[in-house]
């Protein structure tokens, strides 16, 4: 891959901002050459500008190499970044499945670039032949969501791979949902694709959404790309503290994937039975795609009596649809109570 072609000229040439945890790196007595604040406040020092630590952590876990990880503020900073680096605006377009994460869309909008859609199948899956007839010389990303969101649906491998195979931009797939569905990364196959960027994050299964850490697996050139672009730094200690801390337990991450599953089994059975509800679609994520009879008036009713689903009814192939998180026991028991009472007074 000729990084090159696909970069934006003006990041090519730029020359990024030089910090001065980048110009020096290593232990040393005396620091004066930040302008920091010397009372130490256990926060007085800015944080390693490319969190080598917390990297060497995640590839130990992941077991991928240290420098095919970029860190981001949550997965929308390297989403927008791949606009940046590789889109400009007003000439470059991007393709991208219908439905799927609503940011991919607002960051093209804020970058004026381009955003084509394709609607996936009527049983929510990727045609890569209808994916690509879209894509013409000013494509330069295609964005696949998968397991995707708001469907729950892992996208098929052989179509995924004949879009590798057949686009020579940057193919973006998104597994925040990942470790819900049982299956291996693409993570697994950046060595044979080099123009794959695959995205993951700290919010779902390792149950950090609250401090904002995305993670983009990519090859060494395009990380080396995104660190170039990126502010200097981006993720603050405090993140990278609480990543630390949570990478060290996996046992609890596993136990409580393990719960999330038993318990979507458990919520699709009970939502079947309900005579409100016409589908609940198969999931390989944390949440359930359901299609009830009329969508809008059950989300009033769940709200009215303080139980928040997500109302998918205006999303393309969702028109009825809620998106129902998989709770605790007692949540689940409590959604489930309330939607019976809801039928019968139907």
């Amino acid at each position: 891959m000729d990084l090159s072609k696909l970069v934006r000229k003006n990041i090519l040439d730029l020359k990024p901002y030089s910090c001065a945890r980048d110009e020096f790196k290593g232990e040393a007595s005396v620091f004066v050459d930040a302008n920091e604040n010397p009372f130490d406040t256990g926060l007085n020092r800015y944080p390693d500008p490319l969190q080598n630590t917390l990297k060497a952590t995640i590839a130990k876990v992941k077991n991928v190499n240290a420098a095919n990880i970029f860190i981001g503020n949550g997965s929308d900073e390297p989403i927008d970044l791949i606009y940046r680096v590789f889109c400009e605006p007003c000439i470059n377009n991007v393709v991208a499945i219908d439905p799927t994460y609503g940011m991919y869309k607002v960051c093209a909008d804020i970058n004026n670039v381009a955003y084509r859609s394709v609607p996936l199948s009527d049983n929510f899956e990727l045609v890569a032949e209808e994916l690509l007839r879209k894509v013409d010389a000013n494509t330069k990303v295609i964005w696949l969501c998968s397991p995707n969101n708001p469907t729950g649906n892992l996208l098929n491998e052989q179509e995924i791979e004949t879009v590798l195979n057949a686009f020579e931009g940057i193919v973006v797939i998104d597994e925040a949902y990942i470790d819900f569905s049982g299956k291996e990364s693409w993570n697994r196959r950046l060595s044979e694709y080099p123009h794959l960027i695959v995205l993951q994050t700290f919010s779902k299964a390792w149950g950090c959404a609250a401090i904002r850490l995305g993670m983009a697996f990519a090859s060494e050139e395009i990380v080396q790309t995104l660190n170039k672009v990126k502010y200097p730094y981006n993720i603050n200690i405090l993140t990278q503290k609480q990543a630390l801390e949570r990478l060290s337990n996996v046992e609890m991450l596993n136990s409580h994937v393990t719960y999330i599953l038993k318990q979507r089994e458990w919520l699709k059975n009970e939502l079947e039975q309900l005579p409100i509800v016409e589908k609940v679609y198969g999931s390989d994520a944390n949440f359930l795609l359901v299609k009830v009879k009329n969508a809008n008036k059950t989300y009033d009713y769940l709200a009215a009596n303080g139980i928040i689903v997500r109302n998918r009814n205006n999303v393309t192939l969702c028109a009825n649809c809620l998106r129902i998180t998989i709770g605790l026991v007692r949540e689940n028991e409590l959604l489930i109570g309330a939607l019976k009472k809801f039928s019968g007074n139907r």
